[in-house]
């Protein structure tokens, strides 16, 4: 798209959200170049990686919006969503710097993993910012949408920590694990939108992540197909061998936060305004039968 088509597209986007109160669930179109930038009123003072050494300036993520094969066009992957966006701008909620605190390097490197991940914002920016970790970044194994992801990595130089790969979820993890034996955070930016891909989503969760008590899962989603989607997700989940650790509401333009709650007669200006942030770990019992099992 010419930058001139995109900048018009970005003052739509403006204008809706000032004159009419409208919050956009996604933005760009396939193939349109995206420009990110870090803001640094989102995170802690400590991230002096967040500014880039030569011009002084925050870190920018340079990214183009992936097309799919015209047989996959219901992933709906030709977008990037504002739950990434958010996820982006709050990288430090992962709390990575524990992670790599715990890891000595020379013995086992901190692994990180993004399920459907579209133009693979948070992991880029994550690779950027944190380049001792080991991330996965992966989506379907359309082969539009792995080159577009692929590119992307290579063009903001983070290809050496920052493997781009398909992966169908529920299929057998091998050839994303390598020789890890588990991811120790794995997250997603709005991956429950559709119930009939619960199943082999939490299969894909059950599958990567690591049998390790500080290893975490970590989902931001939006509520544009409602609360109830979510709640039979989190439903599944807690029968799969997970336990919530944490889910609230955020605003997606503020600072706002409440509680989760299952509300009815919500219209759609207003959920558009929030994402949920759902955290969850292996229960212990999970992690006890893991034991058992080896």
């Amino acid at each position: 798209m010419p930058n001139s088509e995109l900048e018009s597209e970005d003052f739509l986007f403006d204008s809706l959200q000032t004159l009419y109160d409208y919050q956009p669930i996604t933005l760009t179109t396939s193939g349109a170049p995206f420009t990110y930038t870090v803001k640094l009123s989102c995170h802690p003072l400590r991230h002096q990686q967040l500014v880039e050494q030569a011009s002084g300036k925050p870190v920018t993520i340079e990214l183009h919006t992936p097309d799919t094969e015209a047989a996959n066009w219901a992933l709906h992957a030709s977008s990037i969503w504002v739950s990434s966006i958010y996820l982006a701008d709050h990288i430090s909620e992962l709390d990575l710097e524990a992670y790599i605190d715990s890891h000595p390097q020379a013995e086992s490197p901190v692994h990180v993993l993004e399920l459907g991940a579209s133009a693979g914002l948070p992991s880029i920016l994550i690779s950027r910012l944190y380049p001792e970790l080991m991330v996965t970044v992966t989506d379907y194994p359309d082969e539009v949408l792995i080159k577009t992801l692929s590119d992307n990595v290579a063009r903001n130089g983070v290809a050496q920590q920052c493997k781009a790969l398909p992966y169908a979820w529920g299929s057998d993890p091998a050839p994303i694990l390598g020789q890890a034996d588990g991811f120790d955070v794995v997250f997603a930016a709005d991956t429950l939108w559709n119930p009939d891909f619960h199943g082999i989503f939490i299969k894909a969760l059950k599958l990567t992540l690591k049998k390790s008590p500080s290893a975490r899962i970590h989902l931001v989603v939006g509520l544009h197909t409602g609360r109830y989607t979510i709640q039979a997700f989190l439903n599944a989940a807690m029968l799969s061998g997970f336990e919530l650790e944490s889910i609230q509401e955020r605003e997606t333009t503020g600072c706002l936060s409440r509680n989760w709650e299952l509300r009815d007669n919500e219209d759609e200006k207003e959920r558009r305004r929030w994402v949920i942030w759902i955290q969850l770990k292996w229960t212990r019992e999970a992690l006890a039968l893991q034991d058992q099992e080896r």
